[in-house]
C-alpha cells in the first residue's frame, strides 16, 4: 500500500492572494494610508534628512483628469518615492491653477457673462466656488493612482495668501525695474476678448487669401537715381512695388513697406493684356512673381540694393496715405516678393522695424475683431469677413497683382481653436531688454540640467526670440495690476512701492475682490482723480510662473530653487519659461536645478488623442478596470523622453508583465512560509553557492537600479527588474530550488539556506517594486515574516544583500556557464519529450560529453548537476568520449546524450533513482535522499 508523504513535503503556503484584483483592493489599501496618515509619517520619519524638492507645476482646475495627467502625476511620484527609498526628504505639495479664461467660460454656461447678466463680483464668487469643486474632483482622482502628497494642504492659486504673494512678485519685478507700458502688438483672440499668452497660442493650417498688391512710386526719378540701370530707358507704365500678404484685413492699417537691405533689387518691365508696367521685386523672386501675374515681355531695367532705396515713398493702394520704404532683416526671399507690408498695429517684426523709424502704430480692430467706427470703407466689418471685401477695394482700384488661397500654419486660440490676431492695445509687458532680463535668462539656462539635453537648446531659441511678456489680461476672474497710474503722464504712482504692499496685505484678508472693490480715494486721498485704477488682471502664466516666491519660499518644508521641475515638453514655452523669466527677474538665478520633460501620450498608431477618434484612453477606466498599479507599471515602462503610446492592447500586455512580479513575489512568500529571519537565517558563509549567487545577483541589480532611479530611467528599471524576476529567479534559480525547498529537511541547512536567500531576494524586490507598483508592493510588505516598519513606504534601500566572495566555490563566471549548459541541455529533452522517449524531465539520464573548460565548470558540481537540469541523473565525460549517439549542441565543446531511466520512481521527489526501495524498509517507495530527509538527518547540499 503507498504511503501518503504529503505531509513531509514542505508546500508553499500564504496568505498573499494570486490574483491581484486592484480595482477593489487598492481604495482598501489608500484608506488605511488615510486613515494612518502615512504621508505624514514618511515626512517626520525622514525629517532632518537631505531634502529634494520636486516642485508641482499646477494643472488648470477645469475638467477630469486625463492620461496626460496622469502620467505627469506618476512620474512625480515615482521620482519622490524613490528618492525617499534613497534616503532623501522629499516632500510633495500638490498645486492648482485656479484663475483665467476656461473657469470664466464655464462659469458664464451657468450665470452669464460678468457685468450684463450678474456683477462681476458675484460672477468672480461663481469663479472661486467653481474652481474649488473641480479642484476636489481632481485631488481624489490624483490621490487615487497612489501619488502620496499634502493634499489636506495644497497650493491654490486663487487662496487669499497665494494671490497677495502674487501681487507681491509682480511689486518685485517692477522695483527691479522690468515692467514697462506700452501699446504692443500682442495675440489677441477676439472670442475671449482678450490678449493671450504665448504659451496660450497654437499652429494649425488654415486657408488663407494671398495677394500681391502695388504700392505706386511716388517719385520715380529718385527712385530710379538710386539704381544701376540697364544700357536702355526707364521702360513704360506706372511703377510700383509689389508686396505679398496673407492678411488683406491688415492692410487698412499699414504704415510702410519693408525691404531687405542687402537684397538686391530689380525693376522689370512687362505687360499684361497690352498694358504696360514696371513692377519693383526682388531679384531672386522676379522670374516666380511674373509667371504667377501672367506677364508677358519681361525684362530687368534696374537693380539696387534694398539699402538704396530707404525713405523712397509710396502711395498706400487705397487711402490717401503716403507710406516709406523701410528696412528690416526680418524680411525674407522664401516666398512672395520680397517686399513687406507693414503695419506695426499687427505684428512684433512689424511693431519693432516701424519703433526704428517712428511710424504710427495704428490699431483700426476693437476687442471684438471689428473694425471701429471711424475706419474707413470697413467700418463695423469683422476682419476675416473683410478680407473678400479688401480683395474688392483692391480690385476696383487696379492695385491687385494676383490672388489665390494658400494652405499654411496660422496661430489659433488653444481654448477655441479660432485664428487669431496680432493686435496693437495698451498692455503692461515684462520687458525683455530694459534690465538685460534676455541675457540673464540665457546665462541661467546655462547653469541648469536639461533632461533631455535637447530641451536646453530649445528654451535658449525661445528666449533669444521671443517679444516683451505681455502680462496684462482684459478677464474678470484673475489677480489684478494693482497700479494707480497717472492720466496725463501715464507714470505709476510714486508711492507705488508702499501701494503694492498694502494691497496685498489687503488681499490676504479679502482676496482680489479687495482691489475691486476698493475706493481709490481712500487710498489715494486728493489725489484720487489724478489717477486711473487699472482695472485688468495678470495673465495666468504669471500666477503659476511665480510659484516659486509663492510656494517654494513660503513652506517651511520646501527650499527655493527647486532641484527638479517636471512637466510635459511643452512647457519650454510655458511653465519653465514663465517660472524661469519671473524668478531670474526677481532673484537673478533660475528657480531649477534640473528640468526634466516627458513626451505626450498617443495611441498605437501614433496619433493624439481625441475623443472623435475614439481612442482616448482615460485613467479613471484603467483604475476600475486593471488597477492604478497596472498604469504606474505602464507609466514606468515608457521611455517618456519621446511619444508615449497607450492602448487597451498594450495595458494588457502591462497586465501580463504585472501578474509575472506579482506570481514571482507570492512565489517567494509562499515558501518562506514559517521562516523567521531571526531564527533561521543562515550566514552567507554557509550558504549554498546557487543562493550566494541569487544573492550576488540581487545585490548588483541593486546597485544598477538606484544608479537608473538616480537618471530618472523608470524604463530601463522595468525592464531590468522582469527580466530578474522572469529569467534569472523565475527561469533558473526557483525552477531549480523547488526540489531542494519541497523535498528537504524542513529544519536542514539545505532548506534554510534557499529560504534565507528568498528572504533577502523579497526584501529588495519589494523595495525596487515600491516607487513604481506602490499598493502592490505595500501589500506584499504586509505577508512578509519578520518583524518590519507598518508600510515599505517608510523604508530605504535594503542593505542585507551581498556580493559574492573571491573564495566562492563558483564565480559569477561558473554560473554563467552552468546556464548556458542547462539552457543546451533543455533543448535536447524538449526533443525526447516531444519524440516521446520521455515524459517529464525527471524521467530522463543525462550525460555530457565536454571540452576542457566546460568539464573544469561542471565537474565543481558534478554530484549536484542533475538538480540544474531538473533529471534525475547527469555525469560529465570528455568529449572524445562521445559516441555517434551524442548530440551536438549550439556550444562549441559540448555534446549530450539523453536517455529514459530505467530505474523506479521515488513517490515523493519524484526522481528515478536505483536506490528506490533499498533505503528503508518502512519507506519502500522512497529514495535514499528522501529516507534520510524523513527519517534522518537530512541531506547535505553544496551547490543546488
Amino acid at each position: 500500500m503507498t504511503i501518503d508523504y504529503k505531509s513531509t513535503l514542505n508546500l508553499p503556503k500564504t496568505a498573499f492572494p494570486m490574483k491581484g484584483n486592484l480595482a477593489q483592493r487598492e481604495p482598501e489599501r489608500l484608506k488605511k494610508w488615510t486613515e494612518a496618515d502615512l504621508y505624514q509619517k514618511i515626512r517626520t520619519e525622514f525629517s532632518g534628512k537631505p531634502p529634494f524638492i520636486l516642485h508641482d507645476g499646477p494643472p488648470y482646475a477645469n475638467g477630469v483628469i486625463h492620461i496626460g495627467h496622469a502620467v505627469n502625476k506618476v512620474l512625480k511620484d515615482i521620482i519622490l518615492k524613490s528618492k525617499t527609498l534613497a534616503g532623501f526628504d522629499a516632500p510633495y505639495v500638490p498645486g492648482w491653477d485656479c484663475h483665467g479664461l476656461p473657469i470664466e467660460l464655464m462659469v458664464e454656461k451657468k450665470v452669464g457673462k460678468a457685468g450684463a447678466k450678474v456683477s462681476a463680483e458675484v460672477f468672480r464668487k461663481a469663479c472661486r466656488e467653481y474652481a474649488t469643486k473641480q479642484v476636489k474632483m481632481q485631488k481624489d482622482e490624483f490621490i487615487r493612482l497612489g501619488v502620496l502628497g499634502d493634499w489636506s494642504n495644497p497650493y491654490l492659486t486663487m487662496d487669499h495668501q497665494f494671490e497677495a504673494n502674487i501681487i507681491r512678485s509682480l511689486g518685485k519685478i517692477n522695483t527691479k525695474g522690468h515692467l514697462s507700458k506700452g501699446s504692443k502688438p500682442v495675440h489677441w483672440c477676439t472670442d475671449c476678448g482678450s490678449a493671450l499668452a504665448e504659451a496660450e497660442v497654437e499652429y494649425e493650417d488654415k486657408h488663407s487669401p494671398a495677394i500681391d498688391v502695388r504700392f505706386e512710386v511716388l517719385d520715380e526719378e529718385k527712385l530710379f537715381a538710386c539704381c544701376e540701370r540697364m544700357p536702355e530707358n526707364k521702360g513704360e507704365g506706372p511703377l510700383s512695388v509689389v508686396i505679398w500678404t496673407t492678411t488683406p484685413w491688415t492692410l487698412p492699417a499699414n504704415q510702410g513697406v519693408s525691404l531687405n537691405p542687402k537684397y538686391e533689387y530689380v525693376i522689370i518691365q512687362c505687360e499684361k493684356d497690352g498694358q504696360k508696367e514696371r513692377l519693383v521685386l526682388v531679384n531672386q523672386l522676379w522670374l516666380d512673381a511674373t509667371e504667377r501675374y501672367g506677364m508677358e515681355n519681361c525684362h530687368v531695367l534696374a537693380h539696387c540694393l534694398g539699402s538704396a532705396l530707404e525713405n523712397q515713398l509710396l502711395m498706400h493702394p487705397f487711402y490717401h496715405r503716403k507710406v516709406p520704404i523701410i528696412l528690416g532683416d526680418h524680411v525674407t526671399a522664401e516666398a512672395g516678393t520680397g517686399a513687406v507690408h507693414t503695419a506695426p498695429g499687427h505684428g512684433q517684426d512689424d511693431y519693432v522695424v516701424g519703433q526704428r523709424y517712428g511710424l504710427p502704430v495704428d490699431n483700426p480692430v476693437g476687442d471684438n475683431g471689428v473694425f471701429l467706427a471711424n475706419t474707413e470703407l470697413f467700418a463695423g466689418e469683422h476682419v476675416f469677413s473683410a478680407n473678400d471685401h479688401v480683395i474688392e477695394v483692391l480690385t476696383s482700384k487696379h492695385k491687385l497683382l494676383h490672388h489665390e488661397a494658400v494652405f499654411h500654419s496660422y496661430p489659433h486660440c488653444w481654448r477655441h481653436k479660432t485664428p487669431i490676431i496680432f493686435r496693437a492695445t495698451p498692455q503692461w509687458f515684462i520687458s525683455m531688454e530694459q534690465a538685460e532680463l534676455r541675457k540673464k535668462a540665457l546665462a541661467e539656462i546655462k547653469k541648469v540640467q536639461w533632461l533631455p539635453e535637447w530641451g536646453q537648446a530649445r528654451i535658449e531659441g525661445m528666449i533669444e526670440n521671443r517679444p516683451d511678456w505681455c502680462i496684462s489680461r482684459q478677464r474678470t476672474w484673475g489677480v489684478p495690476i494693482p497700479f494707480f497710474v497717472h492720466k496725463e503722464t501715464g507714470a505709476l504712482h510714486p508711492e507705488t512701492d508702499k501701494l503694492v504692499e498694502d494691497i496685498a496685505l489687503h488681499v490676504e484678508q479679502k482676496g482680489i475682490e479687495a482691489w475691486f472693490a476698493l475706493d481709490k480715494a481712500e487710498w489715494l486721498g486728493a489725489e484720487a482723480e489724478q489717477y486711473e485704477k487699472m482695472q485688468d488682471t495678470l495673465d495666468v502664466w504669471f500666477d503659476s510662473g511665480v510659484t516659486h516666491e509663492a510656494v517654494l519660499n513660503q513652506r517651511e518644508q520646501l527650499r527655493f530653487p527647486a532641484d527638479l521641475y517636471l512637466e510635459g515638453s511643452d512647457q519650454h514655452r510655458g511653465w519653465f519659461q514663465s517660472s524661469l523669466l519671473t524668478s531670474v527677474a526677481m532673484n537673478g538665478l533660475a528657480p531649477y536645478k534640473t528640468v526634466l520633460t516627458h513626451g505626450f501620450a498617443v495611441d498605437a498608431e501614433g496619433k493624439k488623442m481625441s475623443k472623435s477618434r475614439g481612442n482616448v484612453v482615460a485613467p479613471q477606466t484603467v483604475m476600475k478596470s486593471l488597477g492604478a498599479d497596472v498604469l504606474r507599471l505602464w507609466v514606468s515602462g515608457t521611455d517618456y523622453r519621446g511619444e508615449m503610446t497607450v492602448s487597451d492592447e498594450i495595458l494588457k500586455r502591462t497586465a501580463d508583465v504585472y501578474r509575472r512580479l506579482r506570481n514571482t513575489s507570492r512565489f517567494l512568500l509562499s515558501n518562506l512560509d514559517g521562516f523567521d529571519p531571526k531564527l533561521h537565517s543562515v550566514d552567507a558563509k554557509d550558504m549554498l553557492a546557487l543562493d550566494r549567487w541569487i544573492v550576488d545577483r540581487a545585490f548588483n541589480l541593486q546597485e544598477e537600479l538606484k544608479q537608473a532611479y538616480d537618471q530618472f530611467q523608470f524604463h530601463v528599471i522595468n525592464q531590468k527588474v522582469h527580466h530578474f524576476c522572469a529569467m534569472d529567479l523565475g527561469g533558473f534559480y526557483l525552477d531549480i530550488i523547488k526540489d531542494r525547498q519541497y523535498t528537504a529537511k524542513a529544519d536542514g541547512l539545505a532548506r534554510r539556506s534557499t529560504q534565507t536567500a528568498m528572504y533577502h531576494v523579497i526584501e529588495a524586490l519589494v523595495r525596487w517594486l515600491a516607487p513604481i507598483t506602490c499598493y502592490t508592493a505595500d501589500e506584499i510588505w504586509q505577508y512578509m515574516p519578520g518583524e518590519r516598519s507598518e508600510s515599505v513606504l517608510l523604508e530605504t534601500w535594503y542593505e542585507g544583500l551581498f556580493a559574492l566572495n573571491d573564495d566562492a566555490l563558483m564565480s559569477n563566471a561558473d554560473w554563467e556557464c552552468v546556464m548556458s549548459v542547462r539552457e543546451a541541455v533543455s533543448k535536447e529533452l524538449e526533443k525526447m519529450r516531444k519524440s516521446g522517449v520521455i515524459g517529464a524531465s525527471l524521467n530522463a539520464e543525462v550525460t555530457l560529453f565536454c571540452d576542457a573548460e566546460y568539464t573544469t565548470v561542471l565537474k565543481k558540481i558534478a554530484e549536484e548537476l542533475h538538480f540544474v537540469f531538473i533529471t534525475s541523473y547527469a555525469v560529465v565525460l570528455p568529449i572524445q568520449d562521445a559516441g555517434s549517439d551524442a548530440e551536438v549542441t549550439e556550444l562549441e565543446g559540448l555534446k549530450v546524450k539523453v536517455v529514459a531511466s530505467e530505474h523506479e520512481k521515488c513517490v515523493r521527489c519524484w526522481h528515478y533513482k536505483a536506490d528506490v526501495g533499498s533505503s528503508h524498509a518502512e519507506h519502500p517507495e522512497l529514495c535514499g535522499r528522501c529516507v534520510d530527509n524523513i527519517a534522518g538527518d537530512g541531506e547535505v547540499r553544496q551547490f543546488a
